[in-house]
């Protein structure tokens, strides 16, 4: 069962989100959010850790379930704290996203779950899309990780 997006707001305490940054050769994978917080935005495809889920499993299953495609999750990229305040200063959101690393194995990019679009872009195109300034070092440090895997 998903978690309302509206119960994630003012949280007791850190939501362990887990992204993945899937390639498909040069291009990597992004889904246009759908729900808060940055909706309408590009972002990796990822979610919430379920009870019992370990972090592979959970970037494999949100790929698949925003995107359609399934990917071979190979390693751990970075962890990342995501924490945005209201305007009053209170904590509003506060996700810690582990980052992992993978490549594309089938599937056409299409959106479902929680995503509004899914796509492949390719790298020299990111910039154009506005991303988080995270993703976009995220995306960029995976390539370091998956050469590691490929015996570069």
């Amino acid at each position: 069962m998903t978690e309302d997006a509206e119960s994630r707001r003012y949280p007791a305490r850190p939501i362990v989100g887990v992204g993945a940054v899937i390639w498909r050769d040069t291009d990597v994978l992004l889904v246009r959010r759908g729900t808060p917080p940055m909706k309408g935005e590009w972002s990796l495809p990822g979610g919430s850790q379920q009870t019992g889920e370990t972090v592979f499993a959970c970037a494999a299953r949100e790929v698949l379930e925003e995107t359609a495609v399934t990917a071979e999750i190979l390693g751990l990229v970075d962890v990342v704290d995501a924490i945005r305040s209201d305007p009053a200063g209170r904590v509003e959101y506060h996700y810690t996203l582990v980052d992992l690393v993978g490549r594309w194995t089938a599937g056409t990019p299409s959106a479902g779950d929680d995503a509004a679009d899914a796509a492949f872009h390719p790298l020299a195109g990111l910039p154009a899309l506005g991303l988080w300034s995270e993703t976009e070092r995220v995306i960029l440090a995976s390539r370091a990780v998956l050469a590691r895997f490929r015996g570069e």
